[in-house]
């Protein structure tokens, strides 16, 4: 079935919408961050060890401010989106994720892949997430290495200080590590 040029600059701006996700939490850049969400945004991460569950923008930038912080180095890269358009401003997509995420505060370095499943809503003209889901596929946790050196370290700059963080512990569940 062949598209309509809106069809197809549709599903390109669902695509931008998503790097700009990654590029923002990698960066911490919440004034790029709260352009991106719908104000109900719902948010549901399942990972090897914890569960979090979202509900509003105002949580989701909780969330990723103190998430992404001074003490973390991180890098996600998404892949091979399958975006179906559901009408002129509703569409949904499923992403394969890969990511690096390591905290110098914790002392530990996570490796994982996840395949993320979002919902988009266009309001006033511009795509925006409406709903985000992942399942790990692979997330190995291990100590950062003895001898390990970050020459370069973005989120130290750009992400919240410890004084200036806040309690996320109730968005997130832990579960005991076998």
């Amino acid at each position: 079935m062949a598209m309509t040029l809106q069809q197809l600059t549709d599903l390109e701006e669902i695509r931008m919408l998503k790097y700009r996700y990654f590029r923002g939490i990698d960066t911490a850049d919440m004034a790029l961050l709260e352009g991106l969400f719908t104000d109900d945004i719902t948010v549901g991460y399942r990972g090897g060890t914890y569960r979090v569950a979202l509900s509003g923008k105002s949580e989701m930038m909780t969330f990723l401010a103190n998430s992404f912080h001074s003490g973390a180095l991180a890098m996600h890269h998404g892949h091979s989106p399958e975006i179906i358009l559901n009408g002129d401003n509703s569409a949904e997509g499923v992403w394969y994720l890969e990511d690096v995420f390591i905290d110098t505060e914790r002392g530990d370095h996570t490796f994982g892949t996840a395949i993320y499943r979002d919902r988009y809503r266009r309001e006033g003209g511009q795509w925006k997430v409406a709903s985000t889901e992942y399942d790990r596929v692979i997330e190995v946790v291990q100590p950062i290495a003895a001898g390990m050196q970050f020459t370069a370290r973005r989120l130290e700059q750009t992400g919240l200080k410890p004084s200036e963080r806040t309690d996320i512990s109730h968005l997130i569940q832990w579960d005991e590590v076998a």
